[in-house]
Order: structure tokens, then sequence, then C-alpha cells
């Protein structure tokens, strides 16, 4: 077994998304993220069926505590967590079986947003929820990687459920921060990374926090990430 599959790199991985370090140059929108998440858990139903799709590490399962009867997991990459080894635009489910679907930073890699975005239409119950998230600005990571969506493009994406809300994971001042931030990845050697990682990042990141409080703002022109909430 791979080190990606294995259950303590899953379980440390997973962690790391939901509960991240101030050390992990995507704090500033990770933290956001979380809140909005929970914000919206709280409204949910028990007894739910759940659908995770890009579900290989699972990290904010563990925000839906006791309320989940079933959590089936897609992802084109094999992990213990995964269910279905499939695309999510062709989700092997019936019509309208799921009470919830989760998709995190899976949009930007699938050759059809709105095909997927369709098919978790299609498997959620009516009334049915969708918690997603999808990155604005953020550097290539793979040649996989196709996509970046605004705010209106999500919008436009997700017309075909009947409430929908979107939120940026933190204004144009965390964007920036986080941003630079992630600019410490790029460094060589390891060793520089390594102390860019202890000592760059966290101070940015507390920095960019202190400057988001002293001057807030709505303005979300150069928000990283969204998260979004939609209802079938």
């Amino acid at each position: 077994m791979r080190e990606r599959e294995s259950p303590d790199w899953i379980r440390r991985e997973g962690h790391g998304r939901a509960s991240p370090s101030i050390t992990n140059p995507s704090w500033l929108v990770l933290r956001r993220r979380r809140e909005l998440f929970l914000r919206w858990t709280a409204n949910l139903p028990s007894s739910l069926s759940v659908l995770d799709l890009g579900g290989r590490i699972q990290p904010y399962r563990p925000l839906l505590g006791d309320r989940v009867s079933r959590y089936v997991s897609l992802d084109m990459h094999r992990s213990p967590l995964v269910d279905f080894i499939a695309t999510g635009e062709q989700i092997p489910l019936r019509d309208d079986c799921m009470d919830l679907v989760i998709c995190t930073q899976v949009l930007e890699y699938v050759a059809s947003p709105a095909q997927l975005l369709e098919e978790a239409r299609r498997v959620l119950k009516p009334g049915g929820h969708l918690f997603l998230s999808a990155p604005a600005v953020f550097p290539r990571d793979s040649e996989q990687d196709l996509w970046r969506f605004s705010s209106a493009g999500l919008a436009k994406l997700l017309s075909g459920f009947r409430e929908v809300a979107i939120e940026p994971e933190g204004s144009t001042i965390v964007g920036i921060g986080r941003t630079l931030a992630l600019s410490s990845t790029f460094a060589k050697p390891a060793a520089l990374r390594k102390l860019l990682g202890i000592t760059w990042v966290p101070g940015i990141n507390l920095a960019t926090t202190a400057l988001d409080a002293l001057l807030p703002t709505s303005n979300d022109q150069f928000a990283a990430n969204y998260s979004a909430f939609a209802r079938k």
C-alpha cells in the first residue's frame, strides 16, 4: 500500500484540512471553510445519507457527528475510505437517494463541472443539500487541474438548485495573504522550504488575520476560494 493510501496518512491529511495548523499555507481559507460547513451542518436533519465526491480523505465527515446513517464515497483514486472508483460526472447511484452531497476542491479537476453538479443534483432527494468548495486563485498543481471559479460562475453552475448561497472563504485581504503564504511552497532547496513553513507562513497567517480584523471588508475580488450551500 502506498503512503497516500494508508489509514495513518489519510487520518493525518484529513485532520490537517479540517483543523489546520497555523504552519499550513492554506490555514486562512481552511479555517473559514470549516466555519461555513459547521454553520450549514447545524441546519441539517438527522439520519443523513451522505455522498462524498472526491471522498478519498473525507476531512469534513466528522463535522456531521451522529447525523449520518449512511456514508458513501466516490473517487478516481483508491483509499480504504472509497466505495466507488468512478468520476463525478457518472455517479453510479439511482435518482433521489441521498440527503447530502459533499464536494470539496474537486470541480477544478473534472472535464465538465456542470455535468458533475447535475449528477449531484440528480442523486439528491428533493430538499437534499450540497456542500461545495472550489478554488478561485491557486497555482496549477497538475496537468489534471483545469478550472478556476468566480462566485458568478458558481451561481451559473448551481442554477438548477432552488436555493443557493455562495460565500468567499475570506476577503480580498485574506486571498492576498494566502497567496503570499503559498509562495513558500515554491522555495528550493527543501530545507529552505521547511524553514519558511515554520517562520514565513505562520507570520503571514497571523499578520493577515490581524489586518483583516483591522480593515474589515466585503470585497472578494481576490478571494482564494468559495464555498457554496445549495438545496434541491
